[in-house]
């Protein structure tokens, strides 16, 4: 039976099976996961490789329409069970009982390589960013993997000293990163404009032009090939369910920042990628510099340092949410919770920072390890996203709910085949695609531990107080009400 009253958020996650641990002062991070210029710059070789200006424009644009219905389909299941457990939770919740088990454990792990990889990938490409920054100003130093690996760990020490020490004032930070993407964007599109410094290109090569050349692919392969920039800056979204026990009203704010968060990035990119195509300088310029990264302004390192401090903070929750519910290795160690320092969950903080550190050293040995760890984090998240898309969700889209999950499913298989692909052929030993490598070796940890898992640790699933995935659980009038009461 239904208590009378409003339901608080506190109430509402204990009848999801959880207890509070965790203190409700944070604002949804999806503007500064998504970090919409870091996003499109960070990996945007690929799509100069892929094509060129119509691959970049269009490309965002489709990849915009398509990403949309993932994000009303999140953002619904989200609006009834909101919790940091995210998508392996809605499925061992919304599965049939003879899989919901397994089906909570592939995801869960879906979703830990996701997270651990795409923090890795902005921690990574931030460094690459300062390393093409200061080849604008010291042309003739040329950095060495060595090199650019050091830098990486310091923008790592840098996030995680935020993450760590200033838990209480990430709010605060969120804040000034959405000004401070805003204040970017429209430098760039100033700055750019007036400035053209490589001369102003026509509409129809800025909308137009598509060379396929640089990649080997067949030219409709090599623009599926050149859209990467865009699934990985809207690859995150669903890791805002991450901080869900962490804001105040999560069966409200945190769907309402997925299925607003593709609109207002799609036109915050177009805003940002239209003065960028119409100065275009010479490609193969381009995407013949130093470190591999064509985009060398500073700016980019703010927001790219932003995006680093809230996706590292939303990967240490997400792992922790995972140990808490008996999945991960020693997970007695990595599900507590430091309130010393704010409520921060330090060891399972540790534990996500360790495993990208030691991924990162792929660099060493390959120039394309960015994109294999963007292809991994698309594909996992991806495929994690997908996952509770095909049960028997109760709480449907109405009549626009089949179309809109099947839209999401086929665009996330998809994009599994597409970015398991290397971007350039004939493929060498350094311009490989290891992405599928990382996704099988995690693969094989998964299933290892499944198995010693179900022999000596016993993995049960998240908790649930009641079978009915429909249960008396807050809906977001009773979350708004309780916000309502407790303030008045």
């Amino acid at each position: 039976m239904k208590k009378d009253g409003p339901i608080s958020a506190d109430e509402g996650l204990e009848k999801l099976g959880y207890k509070k641990e965790l203190s409700r002062r944070a604002l949804p991070h999806i503007f500064t996961i998504m970090a919409v210029p870091y996003g499109l710059s960070a990996p945007i070789a690929t799509s100069l490789v892929g094509g060129g200006p119509a691959t970049i424009i269009w490309g965002w644009l489709l990849v915009s329409l398509l990403t949309q219905p993932l994000a009303l389909s999140l953002g619904e299941i989200c609006s009834k069970y909101p919790t940091s457990a995210g998508a392996y939770y809605w499925c061992f919740r919304l599965a049939s009982p003879r899989y919901k088990l397994l089906f909570s454990w592939i995801n869960g792990w879906l979703t830990m390589v996701g997270v651990w990889t795409i923090s890795l990938s902005v921690t990574f490409g931030t460094a690459q960013l300062v390393v093409a920054g200061a080849g604008i100003y010291h042309s003739d130093w040329v950095a060495t993997p060595g090199q650019t690996y050091l830098i990486f760990l310091a923008v790592t020490a840098v996030a995680s000293f935020f993450c760590i020490f200033l838990n209480r004032i990430l709010p605060t930070l969120d804040i000034l990163s959405a000004c401070w993407t805003l204040l970017g964007v429209i430098v760039i599109l100033i700055c750019l404009s007036v400035k053209a410094a490589a001369g102003r290109r026509s509409a129809s090569f800025a909308l137009g032009h598509f060379d396929p050349s640089a990649s080997g692919w067949t030219p409709g392969w090599t623009f599926f090939i050149g859209l990467l920039p865009v699934p990985y800056t809207y690859a995150a979204i669903g890791m805002v369910t991450s901080m869900a026990e962490e804001v105040h009203e999560p069966t409200i704010q945190i769907p309402r920042a997925m299925v607003w968060s593709i609109p207002i990035g799609a036109v915050c990119g177009l805003i940002f990628l239209l003065p960028i195509v119409f100065t275009l300088p010479d490609i193969e310029t381009l995407l013949s510099v130093p470190g591999g990264q064509p985009i060398g302004v500073m700016l980019f390192f703010g927001i790219g340092m932003f995006c680093a401090i809230s996706i590292c903070c939303a990967a240490s929750r997400a792992t922790w949410s995972f140990a808490r519910d008996k999945a991960i290795p020693f997970h007695s160690i990595f599900s507590t919770v430091n309130h010393r320092l704010g409520d921060v969950p330090l060891n399972a903080y540790l534990l996500s920072t360790t495993i990208q550190l030691l991924l990162g050293l792929i660099y060493l040995g390959s120039s394309a390890a960015f994109n294999a760890f963007v292809g991994v984090a698309v594909i996992c998240l991806g495929a994690s996203y997908a996952m509770p898309d095909l049960e028997d969700a109760p709480f449907s889209l109405g009549r626009w709910g089949t179309p809109i999950n099947c839209i999401t499913v086929l665009w996330v298989t998809f994009e599994i085949v597409l970015f398991s692909m290397p971007a350039v052929i004939p493929v060498s030993q350094t311009s490989m695609n290891y992405a599928a490598v990382v996704f099988v070796g995690f693969a094989a940890i998964s299933a290892i531990w499944y198995l010693i898992s179900q022999w000596a640790v016993s993995y049960k699933g998240p908790p649930i107080q009641d079978d009915d995935p429909a249960g008396d659980l807050p809906s977001p009038a009773d979350s708004k009400a309780a916000l309502e009461i407790k303030n008045a």
